[in-house]
């Protein structure tokens, strides 16, 4: 069974940072991505980053030199680093696990298993 547990989130300062973690299991393919994704209150789930098996990587432009994501394999884990945090990354982060891409994805479609999500707050 594939499982995905993220964690890290909480209650930051503007300027702050967080580490996420994602943590994966119940699969194994030579090709995949994980991605993370954000949903703030009353909007939809957009993409932020996401990293494929070989390490490829992808940012939403509102997070470019902001957030660095890596995976740590002999862990099975994937980290968003997230630095310089601004009100407007308020949301619940969310991590998922595409089984069907050599290169890393925004898109949520593209994505089959998802994590429980872990609530980040920037208060101004």
């Amino acid at each position: 069974e594939v499982q995905l547990q993220a964690s890290g989130g909480g209650l930051v300062q503007a300027g702050d940072s967080l580490r996420l973690s994602c943590a994966a299991s119940g699969f194994s393919r030579d090709s995949y991505a994980i991605g993370w994704f954000r949903q703030a209150s009353g909007k939809g789930r957009e993409g932020v980053s996401s990293i494929s098996a070989e390490d490829s990587t992808i940012y939403a432009d509102s997070v470019k030199g902001r957030f660095t994501i890596s995976s740590d394999a002999s862990k099975n884990t994937v980290y968003l680093q997230m630095n310089s945090l601004k009100p407007e990354d308020t949301a619940v982060y969310y991590c998922g696990l595409s089984l069907s891409n050599w290169y890393p994805r925004l898109e949520e479609y593209e994505y089959d298993y998802w994590g429980q999500g872990t609530q980040v707050t920037v208060s101004s």
